[in-house]
């Protein structure tokens, strides 16, 4: 198996593990799941099953990879790739949802179109030279990007981004709205 094969497979088996992440803070709702999964329906909490289920994905990817292919900048790309993954999808996702508002299948449509362009980008930078200093950079990204989506998620913004409209709130449990 080579690693455009891998990439193929990683597509719909990151795109799967999306679902369950999606519903594991409503099963183990704790401080860590927050992190990591949805706490309620907003924009926002959605961006973490884009991070979460590529970099978790990522072990799996790892075995695979390492007994299948060659391959540089592996902890790079788990860190770039998922933070251009989100622009992406804010940036399709938004104007269509400020015109035509919440559809759930056009959401489901797009996660799986974004996470296509996420194994692209995630070969290029898999077969890209070795860049210095990539496992470091790539650590620290990922230790980052979860220490703001922890933080948004007990402080969000006050912006329909952080806004749940299911549960009208904000955040986890917090900025209730009647």
């Amino acid at each position: 198996m080579n690693l455009k094969k891998i990439k193929i497979l990683d597509v719909f088996l990151v795109f799967l593990l999306c679902f369950p992440l999606h519903f594991l803070y409503d099963f183990i709702p704790n401080s860590l799941t927050s992190i990591f999964t949805p706490v309620n329906e907003s924009i926002f909490e959605h961006m973490k099953l884009i991070s979460t289920s590529f970099i978790l994905y990522g072990i799996i990817d790892y075995i695979l990879l390492k007994k299948y292919s060659k391959f540089n900048n592996f902890l790079l790309q788990l860190f770039v790739v998922p933070v251009i993954a989100i622009i992406l999808y804010l940036s399709i996702y938004l104007p269509i949802y400020n015109i035509i508002g919440e559809n759930m299948v056009f959401s489901i449509v797009l996660l799986f179109i974004i996470i296509i362009i996420e194994e692209i980008i995630s070969y290029f930078i898999l077969k890209f030279k070795y860049i210095k200093y990539q496992r470091i950079i790539g650590i620290i990204g990922i230790i980052l990007m979860y220490v703001i989506f922890g933080y948004l998620t007990y402080k969000p913004i006050i912006n329909y981004i952080f806004f749940d409209t299911k549960n009208n709130m904000y955040g986890i449990n917090t900025y209730l709205f009647n």
